[in-house]
């Protein structure tokens, strides 16, 4: 799997299966809670590298939220605390710089 079908395996698993694992090449990944907010998180491990993904909280401002409050299933995606990516409803949306910057980080592995 490459990294866009990636991200979109843990979006689907999280949010539409509602897993309490998800499972990315053999390997289980727990999905836990946030403890302020209760969203759902998954620490997960891509080419040697690990990612973060977490659930839209809907009570922000971003248009992320807005989506969320509007019914659409939004996951970030996060690489050493940078936001790299979003999946809405199953589509992944990489952000600029920050989706270059794991490109690179993954190329030198």
């Amino acid at each position: 799997m490459n990294l866009e079908e990636t991200l979109i395996s843990v979006w689907r698993q999280t949010l539409m299966e509602g897993v309490s694992a998800v499972t990315i090449e053999s390997r289980s990944y727990r999905v836990q809670r946030t403890s302020r907010s209760k969203l759902r998180e998954v620490d997960f491990e891509f080419e040697g590298q690990m990612l973060r993904g977490l659930e839209q909280n809907p009570q922000t401002d971003s248009r992320w939220a807005q989506l969320a409050r509007e019914g659409s299933k939004v996951m970030q995606f996060l690489v050493a605390k940078r936001y790299i990516a979003a999946v809405v409803d199953g589509k992944v949306q990489f952000y600029g710089h920050a989706a270059d910057w794991v490109v690179n980080r993954l190329q030198q592995k």
